[in-house]
């Protein structure tokens, strides 16, 4: 299993992988400087979308369980940024939607622009045979509120490709499986 280089990830977007796909690194839009998305070396940055849970403790709730989520946790916010409380977290969505071919695995990282302000990304890995729009959670480790902007890239996918497993996402029908907007957990 080796690491994808930029044109074969290219290759497979335009397969279907990545939709839409940003073809190179996109670092200015018109109203100035971005935090970069698109294509780069050996992965490909994506893009939150402006549909954001962020979390809150408004009902009182003292324990969060991921067997027993309570959705009234989250207050659904529809904007171009967001404020991350501090010390709390948001959940989004990418903008791409990702088909994943049967053979090749995806990791996504945090982004440094993030990381060097407190700003750390949790993402699951996306198997072989997953599709859907990508749900990300984000921390604000620092204890001042920090903000985060939709359309811009907020984690860097890198990509694996190997032989098929026996049983891939798709094949099993995984609960995650076409999930569109932001997930919450399911059980």
């Amino acid at each position: 299993m080796s690491i994808l280089p930029d044109w074969r990830i290219r290759e497979l977007a335009q397969s279907g992988m990545i939709d839409p796909f940003e073809d190179r690194l996109v670092r200015t839009a018109e109203n100035g400087h971005v935090i970069s998305y698109g294509l780069s070396s050996f992965g490909y940055d994506l893009r939150c979308a402006d549909e954001w849970k962020v979390f809150t403790n408004a009902h009182g709730n003292t324990i969060v369980d991921p067997k027993a989520f309570d959705e009234r946790a989250f207050i659904d916010i529809q904007a171009p940024e967001i404020i991350i409380p501090p010390n709390s977290f948001i959940l989004a969505r990418s903008v791409e939607y990702m088909r994943i071919p049967e053979n090749v695995m995806v990791v996504a990282l945090g982004k440094s622009t993030y990381a060097r302000v407190g700003i750390v990304a949790n993402v699951t890995p996306l198997e072989p045979g997953w599709e859907g729009h990508v749900t990300l959670e984000f921390s604000n480790t620092t204890p001042l509120p920090a903000k985060m902007y939709a359309f811009e890239g907020c984690v860097q996918l890198l990509f694996f490709e190997g032989e098929r497993p026996e049983v891939t996402y798709g094949d099993r029908q995984g609960k995650y499986q076409k999930q569109t907007g932001v997930t919450l957990p399911r059980l």
